[in-house]
């Protein structure tokens, strides 16, 4: 780290500068956002530009708060200006499937993204959550292959896992609750269609939520309730977790929500969601760097921020 420094009148000498990787930004670096709603809240800046630090690339990234309304309005921009890529964060990933150029094949299935990488003007959508999810349940011991698996939401997390474990997991069913109801049906019919695996769609409500954990052997939380600020909710009585239940909650701030504070009590096998979170973010910055994400660095700031 460079170090400048300048003689104070009394012949001591201070320091006066210390470069850092804000002072170095000019106009040679390119840009990489998120787009949410709210973004503030987003990890992203810190574990992405540590990566970008460690590697020395003339890269950036910063959060944008981006109203539902004004989503195309944004990408024009970002398209203007050059941007190299695009995490896509809730509630955006349906909506900005239609504002990229071309899909991915897996992307194309799930039916939202949550990266965007801009090749000389040409935006290409991808999604990288499913595959993130997907990985730290295996890596936990709790595989959804063959298993009866419930899901709780109907957003874009829950679309990516939902297709994702469909493809590549194959339950032997899954059940998803959720409690919008035009989202809940179209995801359990797109999820049937593209993946055949086997999916039943309800409404949730306390009943229908003792009924499916009775049976259930993974259970995968995918809704915002639990996030920081209001951290201290739950979709999930205490009183319906039981030992043999394999517990994933996709909130990864906090890193032990309150869901899986009780899963642990209640002696559940538990996985955080900032193993999904990591994993799709080193993704993200491969596909916009074209180099391996530094996966120690990027693990050592999440540690510290959580």
């Amino acid at each position: 780290m460079a170090r400048f420094w300048v003689a104070a009148a009394s012949g001591w000498r201070r320091p006066w500068y210390e470069e850092t990787a804000m002072s170095r930004i000019d106009a040679s670096f390119r840009v990489c956002a998120l787009f949410g709603f709210p973004a503030r809240h987003s990890l992203g800046p810190a574990l992405h530009n540590a990566g970008f630090e460690a590697l020395n690339l003339p890269l950036v990234y910063v959060a944008h708060d981006v109203e539902p309304a004004r989503l195309p309005e944004a990408f024009a921009g970002a398209r203007a200006l050059g941007y190299r890529g695009l995490s896509i964060t809730m509630p955006h990933k349906v909506a900005a499937l239609r504002l990229v150029d071309e899909v991915d094949e897996m992307a194309r299935a799930i039916g939202c993204i949550n990266t965007v990488v801009n090749h000389d003007g040409r935006l290409a959508g991808s999604n990288a959550d499913g595959l993130g999810a997907l990985a730290a349940l295996r890596q936990a011991g709790a595989d959804p292959a063959g298993r009866r698996v419930l899901m709780l939401g109907s957003g874009g997390a829950a679309r990516a896992l939902a297709v994702t474990i469909g493809l590549q997991a194959k339950p032997a069913e899954l059940l998803i609750l959720g409690a919008i109801e035009d989202e809940l049906a179209g995801l359990a019919r797109d999820v049937s269609e593209q993946t055949g695996c086997p999916v039943r769609a309800e409404l949730l409500s306390d009943a229908t939520l003792a009924r499916a954990l009775a049976r259930a052997q993974v259970l995968l939380h995918c809704t915002p309730v639990g996030m920081k600020p209001d951290s201290e909710r739950t979709l999930v009585p205490p009183s319906l977790l039981r030992p043999d239940l394999m517990v994933f909650d996709a909130v990864y701030n906090p890193r032990q929500t309150l869901l899986l504070r009780q899963a642990a009590a209640a002696g559940c096998r538990v996985i955080q969601g900032t193993e999904m979170f990591l994993g799709q973010a080193m993704l993200q910055f491969e596909l916009w760097t074209g180099r391996p994400a530094p996966a120690e660095i990027m693990r050592q700031v999440l540690d510290a921020r959580l």
